[in-house]
């Protein structure tokens, strides 16, 4: 398993660029549809093209899936050119929305360490916290 590098110079088509747009402006995960609704005026109409841009945006590491709220953010990483880390995590405020990506070593090391045990091959893994931020507990 090999950590991926962003690629800034991937050359964004005009779907991608609006989404990518949509979810940078935005303080709070998107719903595919959701975005959709804001691009609806820049000439997207259908889901279809949402989510083939989504795809390109998540292959290339510039964007997230949170699972459990069907919903799409921003990689942090992305907007500095970082490496990205093989386990992505999380939390997520059930109150007001807001999510916070981070990475911890130790948590990535064990999850290797405990995927080499047992001969298991990991291919993506996101990890989701979900309670209260500071601000709304």
């Amino acid at each position: 398993m090999s950590q991926v590098a962003h690629t800034h110079d991937l050359t964004l088509t005009k779907n991608q660029g609006l989404v990518l747009g949509v979810l940078e402006s935005s303080d709070q995960p998107l719903s595919a549809y959701s975005i959709l609704d804001r691009l609806r005026s820049h000439g997207l109409k259908a889901p279809l093209q949402v989510y083939r841009a989504l795809d390109k945006l998540l292959e290339h590491g510039r964007v997230h899936r949170l699972e459990s709220m069907n919903a799409f953010v921003v990689c942090c990483h992305s907007r500095h050119g970082q490496i990205h880390p093989r386990i992505t995590a999380f939390e997520i405020c059930e109150a007001c929305g807001k999510v916070n990506e981070f990475h911890d070593p130790k948590v990535e090391d064990a999850l290797v360490k405990h995927a080499r045990r047992s001969g298991f091959k990991i291919r993506a893994t996101t990890i989701e916290v979900h309670g209260l931020c500071a601000d709304c507990h």
